[in-house]
């Protein structure tokens, strides 16, 4: 088992160091101002077998003046009836939402109910953080997880929601864009820049900063937003990344990125001997019968794994090498335990 999980790390290895990829910008990178947002609101799911909120003044007071406006008079004291959960509801929005879509939404027990199984939510406002609502839910709930697995508490309504009012986002008449990258690196926002310039045939994008690129919009390409978006986000780059090993200490997984490399270094572990020096000798066994083995200089943490995992080391012992080797200096990356 413990061969197998060093395997896993030297085919994740592999995988990695042969993984330099082009990815379409509109994966690794976002348009400033189109995002979804979040909606909450707080409601009642009825029609519950006497698995809801016991005695809770809170969902009293809440169907009683539900009920209020629907022309009953009814003190919530009164109300004893366990069919009833108090609940809070949530949802996103997407960008560009128009009236009259549907939305899904979760809802999730805040009282002391047992289950929401066979529950219905009464309508429900659904509020964005101004405070607005953007949204009407209602409807069956469907319980989360199925048999021994059944969250009994937490559901979904599957296009539960109605949305009430346009999303105004002047987007295709726009004179500038701006692109954020999902993840901050000079290197990839300049390969991004000159990417770009180079589909639209001119200097139009220029960088702000490892993260920001501005995009003015071509003449050729005046109130046409969309086309333009379309075409700069299925444009190939090549994101750069720092050198990085992660390693996970409680399943012995190590996923290490093709520019980490090794110094000049020596590691002696029980009887295994492993070297990185320019001696182009290799060894198998020294005088004494302990196990020796030579790397280049400049070789990387992937030639290091795969030769820790030719002389059979455990993905505990090879994870605590690795720790060592960052710690005396010679491992150039980032280090990450999880």
């Amino acid at each position: 088992m413990k061969n197998k999980v060093i395997l896993l790390s030297v085919l994740i290895l592999s995988f990695i160091s042969s993984a330099s990829y082009a990815a379409r910008l509109k994966d690794i990178a976002s348009i400033r101002g189109v995002r979804e947002n979040q909606l909450i609101g707080y409601g009642l799911v009825i029609g519950l077998k006497a698995t809801g909120d016991s005695g809770s003044a809170l969902t009293g007071k809440s169907f009683a003046r539900l009920v209020e406006k629907l022309g009953v008079q009814l003190d919530g004291k009164d109300l004893q009836s366990k069919n009833i959960a108090a609940v809070i509801v949530t949802a996103s929005l997407p960008a560009f939402a128009k009236a009259g879509n549907p939305l899904d939404v979760t809802v999730n027990s805040i009282g002391d109910a047992a289950s929401l199984v066979g529950g219905t939510l009464l309508q429900t406002p659904l509020r964005a953080a101004n405070d607005e609502v953007f949204a009407v839910a209602q409807g069956g709930v469907s319980v989360l997880g199925s048999g021994k697995d059944m969250h009994t508490t937490a559901g979904r309504i599957p296009n539960g929601a109605m949305i009430e009012r346009d999303i105004q986002v002047d987007f295709a008449t726009r004179k500038m864009y701006r692109m954020t990258l999902h993840n901050s690196d000079f290197t990839t926002a300049a390969r991004t820049v000159l990417t770009i310039n180079k589909e639209l045939g001119g200097q139009y994008a220029t960088a702000k900063d490892g993260g920001t690129i501005d995009i003015i919009t071509p003449f050729s390409y005046e109130n046409k937003g969309v086309e333009l978006m379309a075409t700069i986000e299925a444009i190939e780059i090549n994101p750069d990344q720092k050198a990085r090993v992660v390693i996970n200490e409680k399943t012995g997984t190590i996923v290490i990125g093709e520019k980490v490399k090794i110094s000049k270094v020596g590691i002696s572990h029980g009887s295994l001997t492993l070297k990185v020096s320019d001696d182009k000798s290799r060894k198998s066994k020294d005088s004494n019968g302990d196990k020796v083995t030579v790397l280049d200089t400049g070789a990387n943490v992937g030639d290091l794994v795969q030769a820790l995992n030719k002389l059979g080391v455990a993905p505990n012992d090879l994870i605590s090498i690795l720790q060592s080797v960052k710690a005396a200096g010679a491992l150039h990356g980032e280090l990450e335990t999880m």
